[in-house]
This record gives structure tokens, C-alpha cells and sequence, in this order.
């Protein structure tokens, strides 16, 4: 093979580093179940003052983004939405990146306590009603580098 072969190649090979690389990002959570896979582009929620202020006063959200809230460990979660503008599914993932449940279309204003159950170390908040189009159900699987090497659904 010549130079010229070697280079493209390369650049093949860098395209294709550069697109695993992308797809596994800190701003980036992709969810896989048997009706697919979506991206999403998110924000981290990932110290106290950040996960309190979540998505509160955001008058709207782009359709494939979100809010990706991480806890230093599994617990119970607890949400509602003072102060929140826009009706959101709250996905409650577990430690290895797995959904154990789905709160759909949590009501903007809404003060009732929403609780995700126990064992939660991530919420996954996304436009209200976009969990049952794309179909993501619990059981599926999300890929994001905060779940770390023994996650359901690791980063390469």
C-alpha cells in the first residue's frame, strides 16, 4: 500500500476513533432498548447546588437534550418541579446505567413529591412524553462515562 493509501486510512481510522469518542461523552447520554437507540445532548446536574437547581425556570428545551442528575452513590430519589416550566419524563437509572422506572410528563409547578424509588444513582430528565414516543421503557440501558468500566452498557 502506498503513502496515499496509508494516509486515507488513517484519517478512516481517526474518523472512526473520533465518532466512538463522540458518542461517549460527558455531554452526551445515548439510551439503547429493543426499539433502538437515541441521542441525547445533555448537561451534568452533579454537585448539591446543580442538582437543585435542575432545570427550573427553563422556559424550554430542545427535543434530544436533557439533564443527566449523578449522586455519589445509590439512594432514594426524591424530584419535583417548583420552579419548573416544562412538563419532563424523569428516568431513574441505577448504578450500572439500567432504567428501573419512568415518571412521565411530571406537571410544570407541581410541588407533589415524585419518587423514583430506592437504589437510583442517576436521573435522566427529558421533554414530557418523549420516553413513550421513542419507546424507552424500563429495562434499558443508557451509556455515559459517569456510569463507569462496570456498567450495563460500558464506553469503549
Amino acid at each position: 500500500m502506498g503513502i496515499r493509501g496509508q494516509t486515507i486510512l488513517s484519517v478512516v481510522f481517526a474518523l472512526a476513533a473520533g465518532a466512538a469518542f463522540a458518542a461517549c461523552s460527558p455531554d452526551r447520554v445515548t439510551i439503547r432498548g429493543d426499539w433502538g437507540q437515541a441521542n441525547f445532548r445533555v448537561k451534568l446536574a452533579d454537585d448539591a447546588q446543580e442538582r437543585a437547581q435542575g432545570l427550573m425556570n427553563v422556559p424550554q428545551m430542545p427535543t434530544m437534550q436533557g439533564m443527566l442528575f449523578v449522586y455519589e452513590e445509590a439512594q432514594r430519589a426524591r424530584f419535583w418541579m417548583h420552579n419548573t416550566l416544562i412538563p419532563l419524563d424523569m428516568l431513574f437509572v441505577d448504578p450500572a446505567g439500567t432504567i428501573l422506572t419512568i415518571h412521565p410528563n411530571a406537571i410544570p409547578m407541581d410541588d407533589t413529591g415524585i419518587d423514583g424509588g430506592e437504589g437510583v444513582q442517576f436521573v435522566l430528565e427529558i421533554n414530557g412524553g418523549l420516553a413513550a414516543r421513542l419507546g424507552i421503557a424500563p429495562g434499558d440501558v443508557m451509556q455515559h462515562p459517569a456510569f463507569g468500566p462496570d456498567a450495563a452498557w460500558p464506553c469503549e
